[in-house]
């Protein structure tokens, strides 16, 4: 198996749906509709960054990253996700690749930041941490974490786009 990390063509988007719901099926904290959001994003020209993991032509891992909002007015931020590997090749570092490359390729747009909802021990090592004072409303502090770039880290309540809230 020989992965490739690249920017997601207009041919990949059934693709990607079908990865992205295959993924997050039997996850135990999700709301199944992964494969709406990053439709939803893309609709909206809001998918700022979507690569694909693939072997040959086959899509086996997908990452989306969005702006996002910060209510202290902090510009040039970022939300990680979802980020999806098919089931059958997950463990083998492909999200890994996925992810160390969409925070390479948020660097290259002088991002300042980046958020994520996600496991604190997964996205610990790529720098992300839970960040006192900067929060996503319902979910606990240690699932949302934060990683700066360029300048200060922002503190405030985090909105993503309304294409989070796609069902369909």
């Amino acid at each position: 198996m020989s992965i490739s990390i690249r920017s997601e063509r207009p041919s990949d988007v059934p693709a990607i749906e079908a990865l992205v719901a295959a993924a997050f099926r039997d996850a135990p904290h999700s709301s199944h509709t992964e494969q709406f959001i990053v439709n939803a994003l893309r609709g909206a020209g809001q998918l700022s960054i979507s690569l694909v993991a693939a072997d040959a032509e086959d899509i086996v891992g997908h990452v989306a990253v969005s702006p996002v909002s910060v209510s202290d007015g902090s510009k040039g931020w970022y939300g990680l996700g979802p980020v999806a590997v098919a089931p059958a090749c997950q463990g083998r570092k492909t999200g890994t690749r996925l992810v160390e490359q969409a925070l390479l390729k948020l660097r290259g747009l002088r991002a300042c930041g980046c958020v994520v909802l996600g496991e604190p021990q997964y996205y610990g090592r790529f720098g992300f941490k839970d960040v006192p004072g900067l929060t996503f409303p319902g979910v606990p502090p240690m699932y949302f974490q934060a990683i700066v770039f360029e300048g200060h880290m922002p503190s405030g309540v985090v909105s993503y786009h309304e294409a989070f809230n796609a069902r369909q």
